[in-house]
């Protein structure tokens, strides 16, 4: 998950964001696949500018409270992670204070998963959707709603200068590998698939999910033995695809065998 080392969180609770954008290897951003709106914008500073990368523009309401930011996705998906970037040195008033985070299927049954508060927020601010049960890293929805409560020092509008949302990069190489597949000789799918910055990738996403693993077991013997059987599976299911093609395949070491 996010770091937070930078003082993303101060002594009462509420975040105030990092300097730095850091995300685990196994997530992956979930914005392009998604019809994003907003509740209200001034002209100029719309929609587009929460997704541009540019940290100088910025979305800005244009009427009364809540101001909301629509997430929407043709299926349900995995969300982990929802990540803003507000600045209380150059947006002052129009910092949000406090925001809820609802989910659902749509505009009929948003229901709030979580609130958090800022104090003065100036950076990226992290914050996992996961619930309070350890087991439940993700939630799975077709809706994401962001809802800007209130403001820093009673102001009216806000800024939002960047949002990102990520999801788990579940079956990552499966489906690289379907999707590569269907244009491509097996001379090239042989040499995309034994490179390694893809076996290195999966190395990095296996460790990852061990980690998770040995988390989750302190709360859970059963979770553990049931997410490294998955792991397991995952890696037996990809060799049977490469050993398709040809390619000499790995099980559980994660090492290519030349």
């Amino acid at each position: 998950m996010a770091t937070e080392s930078d003082g993303e969180e101060d002594t009462a609770g509420k975040l105030t964001g990092s300097q730095h954008l850091e995300v685990d290897d196994d997530l992956r951003e979930m914005a392009k696949k998604a019809a994003w709106s907003v509740s209200s914008c001034k002209p100029g500073n719309g929609v587009l500018a929460l997704r541009d990368d540019n940290l100088d523009t910025y979305w800005q309401s244009d009427g009364a409270q809540p101001h909301l930011v629509n997430i929407q996705f043709q299926k349900k998906v995995k969300l982990q992670l929802l990540v803003l970037y507000v600045d209380f040195k150059l947006d002052e008033s129009y910092t949000p204070s406090k925001i809820s985070i609802r989910a659902g299927d749509g505009f009929h049954n948003l229901k709030e998963i979580k609130t958090v508060e800022f104090k003065k927020p100036v950076g990226w601010v992290h914050i996992p959707l996961s619930g309070t049960d350890p087991r439940e890293t993700f939630i799975h929805t077709f809706m994401l709603q962001l809802a800007v409560l209130s403001n820093h020092l009673n102001g009216r509008d806000t800024h939002v200068r960047q949002i990102k949302i990520y999801g788990p990069r579940t079956l990552f190489l499966i489906n690289h590998f379907i999707l590569f597949r269907r244009n491509s000789s097996p001379t090239q799918l042989l040499n995309r698939f034994n490179s390694d910055n893809i076996l290195n990738r999966m190395k990095m996403v296996a460790i990852a999910n061990m980690k998770k693993c040995m988390h989750l077991g302190k709360h859970s013997e059963t979770t553990t033995f049931n997410c490294i059987t998955h792991h397991i599976l995952l890696r037996l299911v990809v060799s049977l695809y490469l050993k398709y093609i040809g390619v000499v395949s790995w099980i559980l070491t994660g090492l290519p065998i030349h």
